[in-house]
């Protein structure tokens, strides 16, 4: 199927089930129930797992494939917004030629840094990216006000051109982004007696372009370009023996997956049509790095996993404070129920970073592989158990009682 191998193709069509079937999965507790509080089916939540999972898949290409670990790949991410919010403003409010201008420009700044940081390997990269992205914030932050809007981010404006469009609508609003008539914030609702579930334009729409972002990463993989991007993370040195150039292969790494972060700075500016230089910060390039390690580094689906699991702790694990809480444990003694309260509350709420560096550790200690890791082993034990219970049917069937 498309050209990819049975294996392959049937994670593909898993990704797609699971993906247009998010709004069901993701909303598994009736509404008004204690437990809805897990409840992560809601438009904006499930447009940052697709959009943060084409960040990682790209990141991935880099990281995972040649070995190469940037600390700056925040900076494709912003010059992706910005680029769309500009194209949104002087053109038009339609999605696609916005994400165009955002990953040629984040292409092309990505040709830039890496040709100067791909001089030096190892932590000498590193620091170089995170240098350059540093670099690009301050820019963005206060010397480029003009054109990033500064620490107030860049907006759309009521006198923005527009010369595609309509610079305001017929009440007198700000027109919102969309596609051929379909706009990203349009929502209908199902209800199936205490559940209710969101389907939302803009989420289909990000999870299609994730869909066709994950495909094409397997491609790569797959490829023999994919194969001398492992042969460089394998031993450089030693391919350099062979005659080979790694160098221009670690470029077109690095520029595909500026592009893919671009790609995703587009799609966040598609969503909220707002471009802040927070975005461009090294938290959020620190944040990248976190996503791909958790969901397995080099994998395919590990990095779309990791971004998922960090976002919901984000949204979801951070919004439990101590009155929810109680109620969950108001069954409790009083004195046993603050005691529990006081234990859990520290890793939940504000608290959630906490909660992620002791999940982080034990996935770096316990599952080199990640997340991926971590469900193959599952899966390993359940084939060895239905393995043993076979055999041992067969031997009662096979062996004469005594």
């Amino acid at each position: 199927m498309f050209g990819l191998e049975k294996k392959d193709a049937r994670l593909l069509l898993l990704v797609a089930v699971l993906v247009a079937f998010a709004p069901f999965l993701l909303n598994p507790f009736p509404e008004g129930s204690a437990m809805a509080q897990f409840n992560a089916g809601y438009p904006d939540l499930m447009q940052r797992f697709v959009i943060f999972g084409i960040f990682a898949i790209g990141f991935n290409i880099l990281f995972g494939l040649t070995g190469y670990l940037s600390f700056g790949h925040a900076a494709f991410l912003g010059v992706g917004s910005y680029a769309a919010v500009w194209m949104f403003k002087l053109l038009s409010m339609n999605v696609l030629p916005a994400i165009i201008l955002a990953v040629a420009m984040s292409g092309l700044f990505a040709l830039l840094i890496g040709y100067i940081s791909l001089r030096r390997s190892g932590i000498y990269f590193s620091i170089l990216t995170l240098a350059f992205a540093q670099m690009m914030f301050a820019l963005a932050y206060s010397v480029l006000t003009p054109i990033t809007g500064g620490e107030t981010g860049l907006q759309l404006a009521l006198d923005d051109p527009r010369i595609l469009g309509t610079s305001q609508t017929a009440g007198g609003n700000i027109p919102v982004p969309g596609l051929f008539g379909l706009e990203m914030r349009d929502s209908a609702e199902l209800v199936l007696g205490s559940w209710v579930f969101t389907f939302n334009v803009g989420y289909y729409f990000a999870a299609i372009v994730m869909l066709v972002s994950f495909y094409l990463s397997i491609r790569i993989f797959r490829s023999p370009f994919g194969m001398m991007l492992r042969a460089i993370k394998s031993n450089q040195q030693r391919l350099n023996y062979t005659g080979l150039n790694p160098k221009p292969y670690t470029l077109a790494a690095f520029v595909i997956s500026g592009m893919y972060a671009g790609l995703a700075g587009a799609l966040m500016a598609s969503m909220d049509p707002l471009a802040g230089a927070e975005r461009m910060f090294w938290t959020a390039s620190g944040e990248v790095v976190l996503m791909t390690i958790l969901g397995g580094v080099g994998t395919l689906i590990g990095p779309v996993l990791g971004a998922g699991a960090i976002k919901y702790m984000e949204n979801i694990i951070s919004k439990i404070n101590s009155d929810i809480l109680h109620g969950w444990f108001a069954f409790l003694p009083d004195g046993l129920e603050d005691f529990v309260v006081a234990i859990i509350y520290p890793f939940i709420g504000k608290g959630w970073h906490l909660t992620l560096g002791l999940i982080f550790m034990g996935v770096v200690i316990f599952l080199p592989g990640g997340l991926v890791e971590g469900g193959q082993r599952i899966a390993a034990l359940f084939g060895r158990k239905k393995a043993s219970d076979d055999d041992s049917g067969k031997s009662a069937k096979t062996e004469p009682a005594e």
